[in-house]
């Protein structure tokens, strides 16, 4: 079986794209028509950065809506700004 390729809308490419979509709902349809995995990937890193700043409670209703607003926007499928993290950088050559 081979893998399922996407254009994805993050990398502007053909990339292999999720085994299925991340939530079962519209934003979860286009995800998995238009994200390939590796995008995915990095948005599940940048996503702990809302977790950890928020203290999210992802079992929550309400933090899940939270969530996937902020993925939304995050790959495009929402116009608005995303809520700042408590996450800095490092400077370059800093331990």
């Amino acid at each position: 079986m081979s893998e399922r390729i996407v254009h994805c809308r993050m990398k502007k490419q053909d990339l292999p794209g999720l085994d299925r979509p991340p939530y079962k709902n519209d934003l979860g349809q286009k995800i998995f028509a238009e994200v390939s995995k590796e995008a995915w990937q990095e948005w599940l890193q940048t996503s702990v950065r809302y977790v950890n700043t928020y203290g999210m409670d992802l079992s929550m209703p309400e933090w899940q809506k939270v969530m996937q607003e902020q993925c939304a926007k995050y790959f495009g499928f929402m116009e608005g700004e995303m809520v700042a993290t408590a996450f800095v950088p490092k400077e370059p050559g800093a331990h």
